[in-house]
């Protein structure tokens, strides 16, 4: 897997379209003046606890003994489910996040953890990682570059919710779940193959 190939991943996985709405609902009740720092701080939270799992996930796997073959089978199993609920979101969106109407800034959660970090992109930079880990390097410019792009969509969110409105916004989601669901299919594939000693 490339750069970029990786750098795509992360950046369907973390939906910073399908965002775009929650992250509104959520920072609302905030003053105006005051939500691009929270979204700046959430980012960052977000992107501290990508590095971190970057780099201890390899650990984590060989405690549990967790084969390449199978954390790629459950890591295409995983990002095929996140996919469906891009294409077929339910009524709530694709998180069950509790937003209410208190003015209490977010810190940590939801935004950071799980909407941008959550489970499915936790498990994509451990797969990145110990598919390769020699080349550490391009899974963490991976990873800022993923970032990076999550970060520009959502710091104008608001614009561009004004600009391609709702109907836009779920469109843009539903095509990210398509390509998704192909990645997914094929990091299925590609880990059965391993397991059963087949290389494609």
């Amino acid at each position: 897997m490339t750069i970029f190939s990786a750098a795509l991943l992360l950046f369907l996985v973390m939906d910073p379209f399908g965002n775009v709405p929650l992250f509104l609902s959520v920072l609302n009740p905030i003053a105006a003046e005051r939500r691009r720092r929270v979204i700046i701080r959430e980012l960052l939270l977000a992107l501290a606890a990508l590095i971190i799992f970057l780099f201890l996930g390899r650990y984590i796997l060989s405690a549990i003994g967790v084969s390449e073959s199978i954390l790629t089978t459950a890591g295409g199993v995983i990002l095929f489910l996140i996919a469906l609920r891009m294409i077929f979101p339910p009524v709530r969106g694709p998180y069950p996040v509790d937003m209410d109407d208190s003015a209490e800034e977010p810190i940590l959660v939801p935004l950071a953890i799980p909407l941008l970090a959550g489970p499915s992109a936790l498990a994509s930079v451990l797969f990145l990682m110990s598919s390769d880990p020699d080349r550490w390097p391009h899974w963490l410019a991976a990873v800022l570059i993923a970032w990076a792009m999550t970060a520009t969509v959502l710091l104008f969110s608001s614009s561009l919710a004004r600009l391609i409105k709702k109907r836009g916004l779920i469109a843009i989601e539903r095509l990210m779940g398509m390509v998704l669901t192909a990645i997914a299919i094929k990091m299925i594939l590609t880990g059965i193959g391993h397991f059963f000693g087949i290389r494609a």
